[in-house]
């Protein structure tokens, strides 16, 4: 019988393809639990033990809505990572609460726990149970996202935690368009685990009455309705939306379609870009009504007025009344101007920093505005001395630090913060108008940045997340815990260059100190997939170093596939840049009935080059990390495939490269599913 298994897989073998070995793997791709709580609890131990599944329910004590939030999260994800339902019961064995309770109070105080100050929580789960215990019930809340962090598919991990924020405001930038729905009703609640309390939300071109009615409301703008549900729907994670509308610089949002012209603070600009402050219609017409719809529509009790960069690109002032007045009255007049309409509106007002403190008008500028109004001090680079932060604040003004996403900004700003004292932080977002799905696809770093971010807002001190960029994937798209086997190839036969480079003939050729040799070879799991390493199929590319290496190297399979998890990398980056998303190569699959499907290899999305660490999508999975013999950053992410046909065999997948600069290899290739 063996022997006429082994001769129906060889009649099916495609003349010229590479034989395959493949080997059977009961967990072929599996979502574990991320290894740390994130953000890192000021005090926490993990004693060894479980608190078992079987049985368990919730019980919660009290009636405030963010103890009800806490159960429906918890419930989520039992549903998602267990595929099971967590009842509520009288008698559960995970109790929520706060320590208004007499029970909770005493059960903590004996586990030598402690919860105090805002937002603070202690959490405790040992045999005899898990309890949630906030200071307050948005302390609840957030000791329940710390639980949810230690749910396995065996139980509840054991935990002594007594923790609490050192950053009072901890906020998120979110971005309105027309793609918002599929995108923020994944980040809100991603947020909320990671403890922010509040969302920035860019909100220049919602769809207002006025914009429609004056003719300039951009088609790629949210709707009034999407923008009201957002507002609520962050509300019932925790999240205070604060709106973002741009003013006075930034302003095309205004000018749409050609509109508003004669209130252009530069008549000779191409695209404008700041409003005429001096023009009483640029309040009365656009920018106040604005304002009172943004402040009714998400109930806001603070609005974000930009006054970022006003000068950057159109002159300012450019009209001859403005000259004669003078930049530093026409700005301080502005901000004035919209913190008093907003007061009126019973809203706060939060502003950038540089309009009010560039060196050319702190000297003016900051004594001549009310001192209610919140400063933010956006600075992107990494480190941790940032003077502006204490100099705000001793003007009189309550503060906010602002970072982006490149690694040690969160984290050194943060410290920064804290040092200082200021109210907290702010994380923001600039992927660009009606972008929000690249921060998915596209722009993800932006995304994997919230993560780092939110670590550092709720404990500067706490050491840097690992694999940030997995737990975003994690968080955003959630998957279950369940195993799925499948089958594990081995490519030593088709290999044609080796990971390692002792003689500058295997790898890229430049050498042991710049080769994949610390990736070990043989079954391993890599990320959420299991791989058997043994070299790597290399296509031809531009390079000198890969230009005689073959356009094409196809495989046998003969085998079905619900999925194919390809772990793969390119030899050198693209010649252009990662957004532009060049088609590099393919996978060319054949079945066994003749017909075949071809999936493109863009890059930047479903593959990068090993010495790229910067994940542009979450297409790609994380996969391998590790560095050079010399100490270069490296990596080889993961693309899984879904096969739109798995009750067919699969026959053979042909790797083809483009020839370009970067030339597509495969290290390791897994079947998820089929037989």
């Amino acid at each position: 019988m063996n022997k006429m298994l082994f001769l129906g897989a060889a009649l099916l073998c495609v003349a010229g393809a590479a034989p395959v070995t493949f080997q059977a793997t009961p967990q072929a791709r599996a979502q574990t639990p991320f290894p740390v709580v994130v953000p890192q609890p000021k005090q926490a131990t993990y004693p060894t033990g479980i608190l078992p599944l079987t049985g368990l329910s919730v019980r919660v004590l009290g009636s405030a809505p963010e103890l009800t939030w806490a159960a429906r999260d918890l419930k989520a994800d039992w549903n998602t990572r267990l595929n099971a339902e967590l009842g509520t019961s009288s008698t559960g064995k995970i109790v929520i609460g706060t320590v208004e309770n007499a029970e909770l109070a005493a059960k903590i105080r004996t586990a030598g726990l402690t919860a105090s100050g805002a937002e603070g929580y202690a959490l405790l789960v040992d045999s005899t149970g898990a309890y949630v215990v906030g200071a307050d019930a948005k302390g609840a809340y957030y000791g329940t996202q710390t639980l949810r962090q230690l749910l396995t598919p065996q139980g509840l991990r054991f935990a002594k935690i007594t923790d609490a924020p050192v950053l009072k405001q901890r906020i998120a930038m979110l971005y309105l368009d027309q793609y918002s729905k599929d995108v923020n009703d994944k980040l809100i609640p991603l947020l909320a685990g990671l403890k922010y309390n509040s969302v920035l939300i860019m909100s220049n071109y919602v769809q207002w009455d006025v914009a429609k009615a004056g003719g300039w409301a951009h088609p790629g703008g949210a709707t009034k309705a999407e923008a009201k549900r957002v507002a609520e729907l962050s509300r019932t994670y925790g999240l205070e939306p604060i709106p973002l509308i741009e003013t006075p610089g930034h302003a095309a949002w205004m000018f749409y379609g050609g509109k508003n012209r004669d209130l252009v603070q530069d008549p000779d600009s191409k695209e404008p870009y700041a409003y005429d402050t001096l023009n009483p219609e640029t309040y009365s017409r656009v920018v106040f009504p604005v304002l009172k719809e943004a402040v009714e529509t998400f109930g806001a009790k603070t609005v974000h007025i930009g006054h970022d960069e006003v000068r950057s690109r159109d002159r300012f002032p450019a009209r001859e009344n403005g000259k004669a007045v003078g930049y530093p009255k026409l700005i301080t007049d502005d901000t004035v101007k919209l913190r008093d309409y907003l007061k009126t509106l019973g809203a706060g007002t939060m502003m950038w920093h540089d309009s009010a403190f560039a060196d050319t008008v702190v000297g003016t500028v900051p004594a001549a505005l009310p001192k209610d109004i919140q400063v933010a001090y956006w600075n992107y680079d990494p480190g941790t001395d940032f003077p502006m932060l204490a100099q705000i604040k001793a003007a009189g003004f309550r503060t906010l630090g602002a970072s982006w996403n490149e690694v040690g900004s969160a984290e050194g700003q943060a410290q920064a913060a804290a040092k200082a004292g200021i109210d907290g932080m702010i994380q923001t977002r600039w992927n660009g108008y009606f972008g929000n799905p690249s921060v998915w696809d596209g722009q993800a770093d932006q995304g994997v940045a919230y993560v780092r971010a939110a670590n550092a807002f709720w404990n500067p001190a706490a050491r840097a997340v690992p694999n940030a960029e997995g737990l975003y994937r994690d968080l955003y798209q959630p998957t279950a815990f369940a195993s799925a086997p499948g089958f594990t190839a081995d490519l030593k036969a088709a290999a044609n260059r080796s990971l390692t480079d002792s003689d500058s003939k295997g790898w890229l050729q430049k050498g042991p100190d710049v080769d994949l040799s610390h990736l070990k070879t043989g079954l391993q799991k890599i990320g959420a997939y299991t791989f058997n390493v043994s070299g790597a199929v290399m296509t031809r590319g531009a390079r000198a170093a890969v230009s005689d290496l073959p356009a094409s190297i196809t495989l046998d399979v003969n085998r079905r596939a619900d999925a194919v998890a390809f772990l793969h990398t390119t030899g050198w980056a693209s010649a252009l840049p990662a957004l532009n998303r060049e088609n590099i190569g393919r996978y060319e699959v054949t079945y066994a009935d003749g017909s075949k499907v071809t999936q493109p290899l863009e890059y930047g999305r479903h593959i990068r080059a090993w010495t790229d660490t910067v994940n542009p999508s979450m297409v790609m999975a994380p996969g391998w990390v590790g560095q050079t013999k010399d100490g270069l950053d490296v990596n080889v992410p993961i693309f899984e495939w879904v096969n739109p046909k798995p009750g067919v065999t699969i026959r053979s997948i042909t790797l083809i490269s483009e020839g370009k600069a970067a030339n597509p290899t495969l290290i390791g290739l897994t079947l998820i599913g089929g037989q």
